[in-house]
């Protein structure tokens, strides 16, 4: 009787230690792939552009608030907000008929503030520094003598980044329905 041959299997692949290889082999492979999706995020474009258009958001919304609050009390600190808000000929605006405001103001005796409801970034060139917002909010105004009246608005706002933050460069009321924007 004949016997059959035997196939003979090298030896190195009979070891126990084929399988953590091949493991080995996979977890680097992966580790790379990581990796190296992980470096594309960290210096994709769109992340750093999403962080400008965030920040030039939460600002453009913090000074439309600012622009629309006002107390008689502390008129002061109130104006001074609007001017540190401001940059550009709006702030030239504000600076050079702050006198003659104050003193309407003081004269009503009103307390206005405002709520954000929301707020939209529009455009944004991040190159070149501006931007513009749409923000809705909510104006309460308290009179003299104590009637309050609430008023809902629309504000489209331009931005100019200066030293590092954006500031409002004009301010002016958002069209509605079907009006043309002027």
């Amino acid at each position: 009787m004949e016997r059959p041959a035997r196939r003979r299997v090298p030896r190195r692949l009979r070891t126990p230690y084929a399988p953590a290889l091949v493991l080995a082999l996979v977890a680097a492979g992966f580790a790379a792939w990581a990796g190296q999706d992980w470096y594309a995020a960290a210096h994709d474009d769109r992340a750093a552009y999403a962080v400008q258009r965030d920040r030039a958001l939460a600002a453009g919304e913090q000074a439309v608030q600012n622009l629309n609050t006002l107390d008689h009390r502390d008129l002061d600190r109130g104006l001074d907000l609007w001017e540190a808000s401001t940059t550009g000929e709006l702030h030239e605006q504000l600076t050079a008929g702050r006198d003659d405001f104050a003193g309407q103001v003081k004269e009503a005796e009103t307390v206005s503030t405002a709520r954000v409801l929301s707020g939209a970034v529009t455009e944004l060139d991040d190159r070149a520094g501006r931007a513009r917002v749409l923000v809705a909010l909510r104006v309460t105004v308290r009179a003299a003598d104590g009637t309050r009246s609430d008023k809902d608005s629309r504000m489209l706002g331009e931005l100019t980044r200066t030293d590092g933050r954006w500031k409002l460069s004009a301010l002016g009321q958002a069209p509605v329905g079907g009006a043309p924007a002027g």
